[in-house]
């Protein structure tokens, strides 16, 4: 029995786009951020930050290579940006505390609406490989129906995400906050990690291009 060539294809861009943006490693996180914040108050962070990375995606699926080309951005060097980011985040993850959480000087609403964009809907949620994965994806479909997949794809990781959020509290409350710690800690270590390779996957190039090594 033969498998159909858009099942592949559909395959392929699920397992790609689920890996890059990791809907479960993005729980941790979350649930550091919105610690101080009531359940309603954490499903509006979650909805508003699986809205922005939804948004992103789309948009640079259907427009990635042509903003890439009018502003000169290399994916490398957003690779580069990424990995800083990453890692200055995973050093807080690792201290089992996160910056952003500072509560005091501003409000609520102002806190929800400042995490939910930044860090959370990029570069947690949709980072330097969703977007590249997303773009590269959009670029090999060769019918509308398989761009149809990739966007499908796209909303249905991010629906899957935006469930994880909400769902991220009940497990807090099961592991306990030493338990959160913990595991924060360890997400801290990966996120650093993934750093890395992210900083030196898009420095390496850069480089070899600098000393014409090919």
């Amino acid at each position: 029995m033969t498998i159909s060539p858009l099942f592949e294809f559909a395959l392929l861009s699920f397992i790609s786009m689920f890996t890059m943006v990791n809907p479960i490693g993005v729980v941790p996180v979350f649930t550091a951020m919105t610690a101080k914040l009531s359940p309603r108050e954490s499903h509006r962070v979650a909805r508003k930050a699986a809205f922005t990375g939804t948004a992103i995606l789309v948009a640079f699926a259907l427009t990635g290579q042509w903003i890439f080309r009018f502003f000169s951005i290399s994916v490398d060097s957003l690779r580069v940006v990424g990995g800083v980011i990453f890692f200055f985040m995973g050093y807080e993850m690792l201290q089992a505390r996160l910056t952003r959480t500072q509560f005091d000087d501003e409000t609520t609403h102002e806190y929800i609406n400042d995490i939910s964009i930044t860090p959370l809907g990029i570069p947690i949620i949709c980072g330097p490989g969703a977007i590249t994965t997303a773009i590269l994806l959009m670029n090999e479909s060769r019918s509308m129906a398989e761009q149809g997949i990739v966007l499908g794809v796209i909303l249905g990781i991010m629906l899957l995400t935006y469930l994880l959020l909400i769902g991220a509290k009940q497990v807090t409350h099961v592991i306990g906050e030493n338990g959160n710690k913990v595991m924060l800690r360890l997400m801290g270590l990966i996120v650093m990690v993934i750093a890395v390779e992210f900083f030196f996957a898009g420095l390496t190039p850069i480089v070899r291009k600098m000393l014409n090594i090919r």
